[in-house]
């Protein structure tokens, strides 16, 4: 993963960032879900109320964008954790959720995988609080990570 650098994202960066989850989202998620579920996934991207109080963390071959992380800080929530196709199990997924954990010491965090995303969330050390749901079409294990770092390999 020596080629990739991973930061915190601006706001010119974030279109990119989200078209990004859009394109993994389309060739990983979508096959699981039902259209209606694609459908509301795409408006959430498109949502400028939904998409507020993101913070935002991108993972960078030069200049071109190959993950994006994307949690809300007050309720220390991932909603967005997609990584190009080309780049999985390369350390990048891992690389950007410890670069988040720097921002978020020791905290609970959560999130709600996909079913595509429950192995390697649990990799990380998250754990699912709740079986799966369907909500809008989008088919999801609420999850949650007590903020372990032993299981990252160590202190961060």
């Amino acid at each position: 993963m020596s080629r990739i650098t991973i930061r915190s994202l601006t706001e010119k960066e974030r279109p990119a960032a989200l078209a990004l989850a859009w394109r993994v989202f389309a060739e990983y998620e979508s096959p699981d879900y039902a259209p209606e579920g694609t459908e509301e996934f795409r408006r959430c991207l498109e949502d400028d109320s939904f998409l507020e109080g993101i913070i935002y963390y991108g993972a960078f071959e030069g200049e071109e964008p190959v993950g994006v992380l994307g949690v809300r800080r007050e309720k220390r929530h991932i909603c967005f954790f997609f990584v190009d196709g080309k780049h999985h199990r390369q350390g990048v997924g891992t690389g950007l959720f410890r670069r988040m954990l720097e921002d978020f010491p020791e905290q609970t965090i959560t999130l709600n995988s996909s079913p595509y995303g429950v192995p390697f969330y649990r990799a990380l050390g998250f754990m699912a609080t709740d079986s799966e749901q369907t909500v809008n079409g989008i088919r999801f294990t609420p999850m949650a990570y007590k903020g372990d770092v032993s299981v990252l390999g160590g202190k961060q």
